[in-house]
């Protein structure tokens, strides 16, 4: 009756295809499929409800009610009626209790109506609940896959679309980073950049702050080797401590084992990861791995292989941006370690006037902190003890030690031009005899060669695991033991000069003879207690003819240079004046004399005066020199000698000319040069001319000697700059007396 049904619906099939076609349906259907008629004998029955009802092999031609117990009842005698069934049989669905094959109760869920055809027959179909609990959570978690694909779909376009021509690094780093936590619904993600030595860390995702993060990977001695070796990432779990690890205490060493082929791989704690679930992802550029990224979970998780091939594509995406990333940092760091090497330098020349001993040496322990805070790490000094293949060495933790370090043997291979840079790699004698020390013991050692008198040297120190002094760094090092070196030399140099030059100054020293009908007294003033022999000069040379040279003048420059213009210009002069020659013939012969001596662009100020004691006059020459101030007997009247003409030694044909000015007995004379008009207050104004000249006849004044004059003007110029000359000081004060008649 139903084929009669189906073969009326369609067309072109005839009873024995409906038959077939029917009984291949019920066969490949995932449900148990059984037809019985109205007596409640089973006509048809699938394979599914066979292996479900009975374990005898066929359930065909048995009373349904047989297999869903109603109660107590002799089914065989009793006429069948549908309403004895524990369900339905309108098509809708119901959870009954039938007797399974195995002989327990199974709880299914049944759908039962019947079927229009002659006679009464029904169509059941029937499945466990636990199956349809089963069929259920399969597709939530076909749901969940498709929820996470999406997921990850949506999570690596923003990464490429957050880091297109992205120019902030820190930025990117960063975003980056927050990203693949993201998208992996992971707890945090690592990335690392190649160095020559090994794999620096260069950023975390924020959930990671406060956590301990391995700074350095070396090259083959942590998971990175596996993430190279085998070209893409590698999913990896922590293995848990064995009870034979726990009882020695502290896990130096983890397993981690490869979820791709099960191999247990040893690795120090301390370059582990802060994950027990993790995978390693390598960045391929140029043939290279530029970068390693690791994404983790804190607890056991499962690592899909499709989660690993995602994180390939991103890293297949970022290599591009990491590497530019990676050229960019190095540059950056290379700008800033040599503003810092700048800045450094400056702080070493600051000291030039220290000298060359124990004040550069102490500045140099400040700037070699300086250096040890930049680059993390710790600095010790170094000196070539006394003893050959000895060092001594003041360590963080034990303080000054011997340590049996050659310098000489150490530093060869590495020196150049007397200084050394010498990397200190984990596994070398030295780093292993400060290990064993506990102190510090990655780094460099930095040979400074001779300075005041000694070897010197230091130690850079990182702790042990700490990423080792990449080539920037030790370049930065090489730079600054370079300057040290060169700074030392010219302090060296400097102590040497002005040794000399206070030779100098003692053969031409500054003197006032005795000339009858004038008193003179003179006052000199160093701008610094430890400066070199400067510029500034004076004399006055007693000449036959009751006549007298007065001699005052200021040369450019300091040190030997200046000192020994100085003295050639003094000694011309004198010879000038015993000649007979005036005042500005004198300056002219030395103008020509200077432009032929001084190998370096060295000029003079200078005033030159001949005194007749006898006519009471001053014949006199002033060369760019500040004007001699005159004071009349009894500070009645204040005036200058105001002739003025070229300095000397700067231009070949320069004029020069000659002022006369008459004197009366007690008429002085005061001669200075520029450093007393331009001396500063603290607040910057300058003493000025108008200053000096209100002091001078302040102290001209009332009854105020002659005696000490000089002294008390370099008394209101120190009161007014508050100790603090930035320039010499020379003055000279000549008070005419007169000839006895």
């Amino acid at each position: 009756m139903v084929q009669g049904a189906l073969s009326r619906r369609i067309e072109g099939i005839g009873e024995g295809s409906v038959i077939g076609t029917l009984s291949k349906l019920l066969q490949l259907t995932s449900e148990s499929v059984i037809v019985f008629d109205g007596a409640g004998r089973i006509l048809l029955a699938n394979d599914e409800a066979t292996r479900l009802l009975s374990s005898s092999g066929t359930i065909v031609g048995k009373d349904v009610r047989l297999f869903f117990p109603a109660g107590e009842g002799d089914f065989a005698i009793s006429e069948f009626s549908p309403s004895d069934l524990p369900f339905p049989v309108d098509g809708s669905g119901a959870r009954v209790i039938c007797a399974s094959a195995s002989g327990k109760a199974l709880e299914v869920r049944v759908r039962c109506d019947s079927v229009r055809a002659p006679g009464e027959t029904y169509l059941m179909l029937l499945m466990p609940v636990e199956a349809l609990e089963l069929a259920k959570r399969e597709e939530d978690r076909a749901l969940d896959d498709l929820r996470r694909a999406n997921h990850r779909l949506s999570g690596t376009l923003n990464i490429v679309l957050d880091t297109i021509d992205a120019d902030d690094l820190q930025a990117l780093f960063g975003r980056v980073l927050e990203e693949i936590t993201e998208t992996m619904e992971a707890d945090g993600t690592i990335v690392y950049l190649a160095e020559a030595d090994g794999f620096r860390l260069r950023g975390m995702s924020s959930s990671l702050a406060g956590e301990r993060v391995p700074r350095f990977m070396p090259f083959g001695r942590s998971i990175e080797r596996v993430a190279v070796r085998d070209g893409r990432a590698v999913r990896l779990r922590l293995s848990a401590p064995r009870n034979e690890a726990l009882r020695h205490g502290r896990l130096s060493v983890r397993e981690v084992v490869s979820e791709e082929t099960h191999e247990v791989l040893k690795v120090k704690s301390a370059l582990l990861p802060p994950f027990s679930s993790f995978m390693a992802v390598p960045v391929w550029f140029g043939g290279h791995v530029i970068s390693i990224i690791e994404v983790g979970w804190r607890r056991l998780h499962p690592l899909p292989k499709d989660d690993a091939k995602l994180l390939d594509s991103v890293a297949h995406y970022l290599s591009v941006q990491l590497a530019s990333a990676f050229t960019a940092l190095r540059s950056q760091r290379a700008d800033h370690l040599a503003s810092v090497s700048t800045e450094l330098r400056e702080e070493l020349l600051d000291s030039a006037t220290e000298g060359a001993g124990e004040g550069f040496l102490h500045r140099l322990g400040e700037v070699l902190r300086s250096v040890a805070d930049e680059l993390e790490a710790a600095a010790v000094t170094v000196r070539e003890g006394a003893t050959k293949g000895l060092v001594t060495a003041v360590l963080p933790l034990n303080g000054p030690r011997e340590l049996p370090v050659d310098l000489d043997a150490v530093t060869g291979p590495h020196r150049r031009d007397e200084v050394a840079v010498v990397p200190i790699p984990p596994e070398s004698e030295l780093s292993t005899l400060l290990r064993d020390l506990g102190e510090p013991c990655v780094g460099a050692l930095v040979d400074m060669g001779e300075i005041a008198g000694g070897r010197h040297g230091a130690l850079l120190l990182r702790p042990d695991g700490a990423e080792p002094l990449d080539d920037l760094e030790t370049d930065f090092l090489f730079d600054l033991a370079a300057d040290v070196r060169d700074i030392a030399r010219g302090e060296e140099a400097r102590e040497q000069d002005k040794r000399i030059a206070q030779a100098l100054q003692m053969g031409m020293r500054n003197e006032l003879q005795e000339v009858e009908g004038i008193t003179a007294e003179a006052v000199y003033s160093s701008a610094t207690a430890a400066a070199s022999v400067g510029g500034d000069f004076y004399d006055l040379i007693r000449l036959p003819g009751n006549r007298a040279c007065v001699i005052m003048g200021d040369v450019s420059g300091k040190g030997v240079e200046a000192a020994s213009v100085s003295a050639a210009v003094k000694t011309a002069l004198g010879a000038y004046a015993w000649e007979g020659l005036g005042p500005a013939r004198m300056v002219r012969s030395l103008n020509e004399f200077l432009l032929g001596f001084s190998r370096l662009e060295t000029f003079a100020t200078l005033f030159v005066g001949i005194l007749d004691v006898e006519e009471g006059a001053i014949k006199y020459c002033s060369a760019g020199h500040p004007p001699v101030i005159r004071v009349s007997a009894g500070a009645e009247e204040i005036s200058i000698l105001d002739v003025q003409s070229g300095v000397v030694g700067a231009f070949h044909d320069i004029a020069y000319q000659d002022g006369v000015a008459h004197l009366s007995s007690g008429d002085v004379l005061l001669l200075y040069t520029d450093g007393t008009t331009e001396a500063r207050s603290p607040s910057g104004s300058f003493f000025g001319e108008e200053g000096l000249r209100e002091a001078v006849m302040r102290e001209s004044e009332g009854e105020k000697s002659f005696e000490g004059f000089v002294g008390r003007l370099l008394s209101t110029l120190d009161d007014f700059t508050g100790h603090n000359l930035e320039d010499d000081v020379a003055m000279v004060a000549l008070r005419f007396d007169g000839l006895e008649r």
